[in-house]
C-alpha cells in the first residue's frame, strides 16, 4: 500500500484556529490532505518513492500545476502533481458528484468545438488544469452518461403517481453549423408515499401537441399508470396531449402562470387593489369560497372597460385553475401550482447560462439529467415528504 505522507503547515493551522476561523482551518486542512493524496498517487503510478532509483520506474517527475477546486467550504487551490510522459491523471477529480462533471465536461466540449467564449474557456482552465483534450473529455462521457441514460429511462412500474407536474425549458444548441433553440421537456411526480421524484427528461423541437404527446406517451411506455391530476401550464399544445394521452385525469392549471396571464392585461396604475382580489380568488379552502371571491372581484370591477379582457381570461380558465380544491386542503398549497417545478428549472438555469450554448443534444441530455438526478436523490434522502396532511405538521 502506498505510503500518506502529509506535512502539516502548523503555522496556518495555529492561526486559523488562534483567529477562530474553521472554515480557513477546514479549507487549510482539505488542502493538505488532497495535495497528499496526490502525491501518493503519482508515487504509485511511477512505482518509485521520491529520490528512490531502480530499474522498474515507469515514469519520471515533472513538478506540478495549480489548481482550484471548489467545495462547500469554499475554493481551494492545490498542487497537482505531473510527470514527464504525461501520462498520470489524479483520481481526485473523478470523484466530484455527477452534476459537477457533466457542468465541467459541458464547459470542455464547448471549448474543443470552438462555440464558448473567452470566459469559458479560463473557467475550463482553473477546472481542468493547463489544457483539456477530445480524450479526456471521452473518458468522462463513457463514466456519466451510461449512469444519466439508466436514470431517464429506467421503469416506472415500482410505483404509481398520484400528481404529476409537466414544464419545459429552452436550451441553446449547436447543430450543423449553426445555433438552434431546443424544448426540455421534464416530468416531476408525487409518490405514493407522498414524495417527489424526477420522472422524464427528454430534449426536442419546439413545445407542441405531437411534441408534448411524445413526452407523454414515452412515461406511459417506461410504465407510468394514469395519475389523478397533472399541474402544468396553459400551453394550447400540452392541454390537448394530455386530455388524448390521459383522458380521466384531471388538469390543473398552474394558478401562479394564470394570475400572471389575468393581471398582465390590467393597466399598471391603480390596480393593486383589483390584482389582490384577482389573487384572493385562488387562495381559497373550498369551491364555494372561490365562486364567491369571483363575484366579489366582478362587483369591484364593473363595468370597468380597462378590466374587461382580464374578466375575460378569468372566464376562460376559472374551473381549471380550481380542480386542485378537490384534493386534501393541506395539499393545496403544492398541487395549485408548478413553483417546485420552476425551483428545479432554475438550477438547470443557473449552469445552463454559464455554458450558453451546448456543443450537442447529448450534452445537454448529460448535463441537465445530472442535475436532475442529484435532486432526486435528494428528495429521496429528505424525512419529510412533499406532500404533508395536518396531522403530520
Amino acid at each position: 500500500m502506498t505510503q500518506l505522507n502529509i506535512n502539516l503547515n502548523l503555522e496556518e493551522l495555529i492561526a486559523s484556529v488562534n483567529n477562530s476561523d474553521m472554515n480557513e482551518l477546514m479549507k487549510a486542512m482539505a488542502v493538505t490532505v488532497f495535495n497528499a493524496c496526490m502525491e501518493a498517487e503519482r508515487d504509485e503510478y511511477i512505482q518509485a518513492q521520491r529520490y528512490e532509483r531502480h530499474g522498474e520506474r515507469a515514469d519520471q517527475r515533472n513538478g506540478y500545476y495549480e489548481r482550484d477546486y471548489t467545495m462547500s467550504i469554499g475554493k481551494l487551490k492545490l498542487r497537482v502533481p505531473r510527470t514527464r510522459n504525461g501520462g498520470f491523471s489524479t483520481q481526485l477529480f473523478s470523484k466530484y458528484k455527477r452534476m459537477d462533471q457533466a457542468f465541467v465536461l459541458g464547459l470542455m466540449e464547448s471549448v474543443i468545438n470552438g462555440v464558448s467564449t473567452r470566459k469559458v474557456t479560463k473557467i475550463v482552465e482553473q477546472l481542468c488544469g493547463e489544457s483539456i483534450s477530445k480524450s479526456c473529455v471521452s473518458e468522462i462521457m463513457k463514466q456519466l452518461d451510461p449512469i444519466v441514460d439508466e436514470f431517464r429511462n429506467r421503469s416506472l412500474t415500482y410505483d404509481s403517481f398520484r400528481y404529476i407536474y409537466v414544464d419545459a425549458v429552452y436550451i441553446k444548441v449547436h447543430e450543423e453549423n449553426h445555433v438552434v433553440s431546443k424544448a426540455v421537456y421534464i416530468a416531476q411526480g408525487v409518490n405514493s408515499k407522498d414524495r417527489r421524484e424526477v420522472l422524464g427528461l427528454k430534449i426536442g423541437e419546439a413545445e407542441s401537441e405531437q411534441n408534448w404527446r411524445s413526452f407523454l406517451q414515452s412515461l406511459r411506455t417506461r410504465g407510468m399508470t394514469q395519475p389523478k391530476m397533472i399541474i402544468s401550464d396553459a400551453h394550447s399544445g400540452l392541454v390537448k396531449a394530455i386530455r388524448e394521452e390521459f383522458p380521466g385525469t384531471k388538469w390543473q392549471r398552474c394558478t401562479a402562470h394564470f394570475i400572471r396571464n389575468i393581471t398582465d392585461k390590467m393597466p399598471n396604475k391603480g390596480s393593486k387593489h383589483i390584482r389582490q382580489l384577482v389573487s384572493k380568488v385562488f387562495r381559497t379552502r373550498t369551491l364555494q369560497e372561490a365562486k364567491e371571491a369571483r363575484v366579489s372581484l366582478e362587483a369591484e370591477i364593473g363595468d370597468n372597460p380597462k378590466y374587461q379582457s382580464s374578466l375575460a381570461i378569468l372566464d376562460d380558465g376559472f374551473m381549471d385553475a380550481l380542480q386542485y380544491l378537490s384534493e386534501p386542503e393541506s395539499y393545496h398549497i403544492s398541487l395549485r401550482t408548478t413553483n417546485s417545478l420552476e425551483r428545479l428549472n432554475l438550477e438547470i438555469r443557473r449552469r445552463e447560462q454559464v455554458i450558453k450554448i451546448f456543443p450537442n443534444e447529448a450534452s445537454g441530455v448529460r448535463l441537465i439529467g445530472a442535475v436532475l438526478m442529484d435532486y432526486h436523490e435528494k428528495w429521496e434522502k429528505n424525512p419529510r415528504p412533499f406532500l404533508r396532511s395536518f396531522d403530520d405538521e
